[in-house]
Order: structure tokens, then C-alpha cells, then sequence
């Protein structure tokens, strides 16, 4: 997982240091003013993503950690298409010889697809699922999935407050967190009081949720401490049974290597209607292979921004969306906010309304 990170980091850094080069040649007949301001621009923009996952949580006024990761958010996504996007047109240009510059035409290219990508973020998707088994239950069951959240510097109070409005319009019996309702730190969470906000929601079987690997990047300690605080009730390898009989199992994230088995969580539930909420969606072939009937996801984004939603397609069989495995129905949501930079690219906004209903009624 190191190597990972450094790999990944080595790759921003070498596209940036192209950038960079690329930038300070087309802006060559410029005064030296504006170069060197433009230099400086461009390194504090680049510097703003690792400097905010490093200084977290140290105790910086809020609206500098808020600045400086969006700032640096917003980099990491601009960088990556206007690379690619000059990638490109530097070779259309070798057989083309007569088009024009192409760093400006990357970075318009880009500015435009960021645009597009902030306006498709601000809206969301509702899927919606009917479940029909042949386990007994009483009345139909209304659930309400959402995933990927991530509250934090990027995403405050006021926005959270946008996402409870719409959990509570679509009236769910109950409410399943399928992890990262927390993004990389505690300290914004509670200074705005953000969980505050889920006492707004009234289901009338309660809030559940799972922990996700941001849990664990923030501190799964001070975090479960936070959930004990709310609304929420956080459920790590435990089973939660509703009035209506039907089970709540909720995974600890595989963050977790020693979580335990599936198999140990359903022992004895053979007959009854369970759910899983597991937050990363690599074990629901193991759910299937347990009897589950709904399987519960998040964690891909599916991807966030093309082309990633290629690579994240290529790693996971179920990368988002509903699908039944047999006997279980599974639902892997795309997020219902995201992680990081405010854009969707090729991707949606989603949280899912699932109607639970008995072939015996």
C-alpha cells in the first residue's frame, strides 16, 4: 500500500514537473514578473494537496485548511486532464504542424470539463430497487443506502445539510451508512458539530452505519466516539435486529485484517432476512455464498472522474450500481458526495430507496 502511495505521488509530481515546463515555454515572450508569478501560483497549487493531508490535524484556522484543500483538490484533478490534454495535442501538433498552442487549448479544454464536472456533482442520482423474498416479514421495509460522504474541509455543515434534506424526503423506514461519513480528519466534524445534522432524520427503525477506510485514516477511535455522540449507531462485526425482524450486519471496513468472517456474523440467521453493510465491495461473492439477502457498498466512486471509472470497472466485478447474485441482491452506490475534488466526470452522484417486500404477504 506504501509503495502505492509513493508511486502515485512520483506520477503527480512528474506530471506536474511536465506541466510546469510546458507552461513557462509558452509564456516565454511574457515580462519576467508574470512568469515568475505564475511559477509561484502554479508550485503553491501543486504544494496545497500533500501540505493538507500532512498538517490535517494540527490546529490551523479553519478557513486556511478549508482553502488549502480545495485548492489542492481542485489542482490534482486540473492537473491530471490539462496533462493529458496536452499529451495529446503536443502529438496532433507534430502532424499538424499549423495548431495552435497547445497548453492553452489543453488548460480551456479542462476548465470547460471542470465546469461541466461541478455542475453534474451538485445534482444525484436515486436508484431505486424493489427486493421481493421469500423469508417472512410483516409490511413492506423502506431503506434508505447512502455512502461516501466524506465530511471534512471540503465538505461542511451547510452541504451536509443539503444531503439530510434529501435522505428525509425519500421517508425510509431506516437509514444505512455504508461507510466514510468521515473524510481524513475529526477536527472539522466537531468544531461545526456536523453530526448534529442527523438528528434531523426520523426513521422509525433508527440510523446505522459501517466504518470505512476514512474512518481509519481519521482515527477509527475517536471516530466511533463521535457515532456514540449522535444519531448514528456504529456497527463493527456486530448484528443489529429491527422491530420488523430483519438483520443488520454490519462489516468492520477491511482496514481491519483481523475483522471477522462473514460466515461467524450469519451463524444461526438462516431463516431470517439479513443485510449486509460492508463498506469496500470485494466480498460479495462471500455474501452470496452466506445466504445474504441484500449486500450493501460504497467506496469505488466509481471511479469520480473519467478515466478512472475504466480502472476502477477493470478491479472490482461489481465497481457500482445494483446487481443480483443469485439469491442476493446487491447495491454498490457511486457516493453520494466524494472524496476530495468537487467534480464528477462520466460518473453520477447516487444514493438508493430499496423496498423490501415478502412473496407471503
Amino acid at each position: 500500500m506504501h509503495y502505492l502511495f509513493l508511486l502515485m505521488l512520483f506520477g503527480y509530481l512528474a506530471g506536474n514537473i511536465y506541466l510546469f515546463v510546458r507552461v513557462v515555454e509558452a509564456l516565454v515572450a511574457l515580462p519576467l514578473w508574470v512568469r515568475v508569478g505564475v511559477s509561484l501560483l502554479f508550485w503553491v497549487a501543486f504544494a496545497a494537496l500533500p501540505l493538507m493531508l500532512a498538517l490535517r490535524n494540527v490546529q490551523l484556522p479553519m478557513a486556511v485548511m478549508r482553502c488549502v484543500s480545495i485548492v489542492g483538490s481542485v489542482w490534482l484533478i486540473f492537473s491530471l486532464y490539462t496533462v493529458v490534454l496536452l499529451l495529446a495535442m503536443e502529438a496532433v501538433k507534430r502532424f499538424v504542424p499549423a495548431f495552435g498552442c497547445p497548453v492553452a487549448a489543453a488548460v480551456a479544454v479542462t476548465i470547460v470539463a471542470l465546469i461541466y464536472g461541478y455542475c453534474n456533482y451538485r445534482t444525484n442520482d436515486v436508484v431505486e430497487i424493489d427486493v421481493v423474498t421469500d423469508k417472512p416479514l410483516g409490511e413492506p421495509l423502506r431503506i434508505v443506502a447512502v455512502s461516501d460522504i466524506h465530511l471534512g474541509y471540503n465538505l461542511g455543515r451547510k452541504r451536509f445539510a443539503e444531503y439530510v434534506e434529501r435522505i428525509a424526503a425519500l421517508d425510509g423506514d431506516v437509514v444505512l451508512v455504508c461507510g466514510d461519513l468521515i473524510d481524513n480528519s475529526t477536527r472539522p466534524i466537531i468544531e461545526e458539530d456536523m453530526l448534529a445534522e442527523l438528528s434531523r432524520l426520523k426513521p422509525r427503525y433508527g440510523i446505522y452505519a459501517v466504518p470505512g477506510n476514512h474512518e481509519y485514516i481519521s482515527g477509527i477511535e475517536q471516530c466511533e466516539q463521535l457515532f456514540g455522540q449522535s444519531a448514528v449507531q456504529l456497527l463493527r462485526d456486530s448484528v443489529a435486529t429491527l422491530p420488523c425482524g430483519v438483520r443488520i450486519i454490519g462489516r468492520d471496513d477491511r482496514t481491519n485484517r483481523h475483522r471477522q468472517r462473514l460466515s461467524t456474523l450469519v451463524e444461526g440467521l438462516d431463516s431470517v432476512l439479513t443485510i449486509v453493510l460492508d463498506h469496500q465491495p470485494f466480498d460479495i461473492a462471500e455474501s452470496e455464498s452466506c445466504g445474504v439477502d441484500i449486500h450493501l457498498s460504497g467506496h469505488t466512486h466509481n471511479g469520480q472522474v473519467f478515466p478512472l471509472n475504466l480502472l476502477v470497472a477493470a478491479i472490482y466485478d461489481q465497481p457500482c450500481g445494483y446487481r443480483k447474485w443469485s439469491s442476493t441482491h446487491a447495491f454498490v452506490s457511486s457516493g453520494l458526495a466524494l472524496w476530495g475534488p468537487p467534480f464528477r466526470i462520466g460518473t453520477r452522484s447516487d444514493m438508493a430507496l430499496i423496498t423490501l417486500r415478502s412473496s407471503q404477504q
